[in-house]
């Protein structure tokens, strides 16, 4: 019997999210500066954000540099677009969005960190009893797994694997995340974001279980 003691380190966490979508803001301005790429979004959340602020955008933590009314500005650096589907926004993309944690809010969905480990492809959604399977195909050589029945964060949002395979897994989303979320315009061949759940990548990195 193979014992693992998780010692969890939350003080290193500067920000933490949940997975739980607050609103949808859209993007109304994208300026690249040098290797980066200032976007502005509208959303209702604008004028409760102060600067400095982190805001998950597709999950993506990012940080709030601008507000004027109900718009305000962010700023991806290179590194980001790279590893995330920021580089693909345009001009009236939807995006999800969720304020970081504050210290002692419950938490609705799980241990969420914004920062993207790599994207993956849609490759199928399919109506199933009032919801949706979305299947998504991901490069597994980079080394991040899921699990049957563990956690995934797609574009921000919290949810669960099924049919957990290498480089491929499926999710399903209920009616109110689909209507309430960048779920709604997700099509065979989009681009989202995933990240691994981080107690997953504990466990895979301290035991080797799947080398």
């Amino acid at each position: 019997m193979v014992r693992i003691f998780i010692r969890a380190k939350i003080h290193k966490i500067i920000y933490m999210f949940t997975g739980i979508i607050e609103k949808i803001g859209k993007v109304v301005k994208i300026t690249p500066k040098a290797k980066n790429i200032h976007f502005f979004i509208e959303s209702e959340l604008a004028s409760e954000l102060k600067i400095d602020q982190s805001v998950a955008h597709n999950g993506v933590c990012l940080t709030v540099v601008s507000i004027e009314n109900q718009v305000y500005e962010v700023v991806a650096i290179d590194e980001t677009l790279q590893k995330t589907n920021l580089s693909t926004w345009k001009v009236g993309d939807a995006i999800n969005l969720e304020r970081a944690m504050k210290l002692g809010d419950r938490l609705d969905g799980h241990i969420v960190q914004g920062h993207v480990d790599q994207t993956a492809v849609c490759k199928s959604v399919e109506e199933v009893q009032g919801s949706r399977i979305f299947t998504f195909h991901y490069d597994a050589s980079r080394g991040n797994i899921t699990i049957e029945k563990g956690s995934i964060t797609v574009n921000g949002v919290s949810l669960t694997v099924v049919n957990s395979q290498k480089g491929v897994f499926s999710v399903a989303v209920i009616p109110y995340t689909f209507e309430h979320t960048n779920f709604q315009f997700i099509k065979e061949n989009s681009l989202v974001n995933l990240e691994f759940d981080v107690i997953g990548k504990y466990i895979l990195a301290k035991t080797n279980v799947y080398q």
